[in-house]
């Protein structure tokens, strides 16, 4: 077996049962060969952002261990789940959806393609991103602002714009 690499990643949804399509996510990603959920942060409830009108996402973030050490392959993988979960995807950029996953941190890479731009490129402008990933790496280093989780969050948590509840566990 390949040595494990730590991602992390995350996940939304704002169509359907959305708490539920994220513990579908999450199962997907568990039962997956080369993948094991390490952490899952809380639940948040949160605004939508860019596309505004819009039902309200119910966010997460979570921890995974991977036997490659490709992130397109991982990408590939977060594809595969998001189509099995919602046929009919998204109908716009930034629009509403069953099921959205993506890397934030991949290790420590720094990466940019023309599919995929590691750290997420706006992960730190994101309270919905930055509130789950304090609840499971509010340590981890950003890989280019060289700056912890904790620290981005701290930076835009008053922000009007981006209310971010915590759901009870029964939500």
């Amino acid at each position: 077996m390949a040595p494990q690499t730590t991602a992390y990643l995350s996940i939304g949804s704002n169509k359907g049962d959305k708490v539920a399509n994220l513990h579908l996510a999450i199962a997907c990603l568990d039962v997956h060969p080369s993948l094991e959920v390490t952490a899952v942060s809380r639940f948040y409830k949160t605004q939508p952002q860019n596309f505004v009108d819009q039902d309200w996402f119910v966010n997460a973030a979570v921890k995974i261990l991977s036997d490659s050490s490709d992130p397109l392959v991982l990408l590939s993988i977060l594809k595969q789940i998001e189509t099995q979960m919602d046929k009919q995807g998204k109908p716009f950029r930034f629009g509403p959806r069953k099921i959205d996953l993506d890397i934030i941190y991949f290790t420590d890479m720094v990466m940019k393609t023309d599919t995929l731009e590691i750290p997420h490129p706006r992960m730190h402008e994101r309270s919905f991103v930055l509130q789950p990933m304090c609840d499971i790496g509010p340590g981890v280093i950003h890989p280019v602002l060289k700056i912890t989780t904790r620290k981005l969050f701290k930076k835009i948590e008053k922000q009007e714009n981006q209310a971010v509840i915590a759901l009870d566990k029964e939500d």
